[in-house]
């Protein structure tokens, strides 16, 4: 596997992807293991392994965040290129062996601005994805738009992973759909977006291994797109804080 933590490009790639996960506290730690375990799973999974070689140089470029509030980012495995068995197999291991560090927050903006200088520092790529997870809005750091805007414009493709595992407990919980409305509304964007969510924690394997299967192929047909065009606005208020900073 070949790793690169320098601002230098190490080789042409069909895709440069960002793995940005989210470890805000207000997820448990065994929900946050079984999120780790799922991309450790997914990407030594066949059907990941052939998008990978279904691009035109059969060959990617990722690198894997955790992030939570403003000062809470961490680049756990810097850029690698997937392009043998071994390679996933490799990145997947380095993955494994890392702790897990929750944070306090949860800074969508923080987490794209550090993932926007990452691609800014990797191989150069035919396409840029920022593939970003989280339970919550925006409740820390920069205003979330003008980082999205400015990405978006600059050409990267944001897709979400939204973690809605207590939409059944209205304890615990923005309401029905929230936190998928938005993401549609106010993370997600640029060429073929979409969003899958993940509503209970034995989904984590299959949501992951599916958005990895669809990002790196260009595909979004099989999961859930963002459904701007029944909308003549954003469906939820992007500059709303929706829960506590502490979580």
């Amino acid at each position: 596997m070949s790793m690169s933590a320098t601002a230098e490009p190490v080789s042409s790639v069909d895709l440069e992807l960002v793995l940005s996960v989210d470890v805000s506290s207000s997820m448990s730690e065994a929900e946050q293991r079984l999120q780790r375990e799922g991309y450790v799973e997914a990407l030594q999974d066949a059907k990941v392994w052939q998008s990978i070689k279904s691009g035109r140089r059969g060959r990617i470029g990722i690198t894997y965040v955790e992030w939570a509030g403003p000062d809470h980012q961490s680049v756990r495995i810097p850029w690698a290129i997937l392009e043998q068995p071994e390679d996933a197999a490799a990145f997947a291991e380095a993955l494994r062996a890392q702790p897990i560090i929750r944070g306090r927050g949860t800074s969508i903006s923080g987490a794209l601005l550090l993932a926007g200088k990452l691609l800014a520092g990797g191989p150069a790529g035919d396409r840029q994805v920022i593939d970003v997870s989280g339970d919550g809005p925006n409740n820390a750091g920069l205003p979330l738009q003008p980082v999205h805007d400015t990405l978006i414009a600059d050409g990267v493709t944001i897709n979400g992973l939204v973690i809605s595992l207590h939409a059944d407990d209205t304890l615990d919980s923005f309401g029905p759909r929230y936190v998928e409305l938005y993401y549609e509304s106010c993370v997600i964007g640029g060429s073929g977006t979409f969003v899958v969510t993940v509503a209970k924690t034995a989904d984590f394997a299959n949501a992951i291994r599916n958005k990895l299967v669809n990002e790196i192929a260009g595909l979004s047909a099989s999961v859930h797109p963002a459904a701007y065009q029944v909308h003549s606005g954003p469906v939820v208020d992007c500059d709303t804080v929706g829960e506590a900073p502490g979580r």
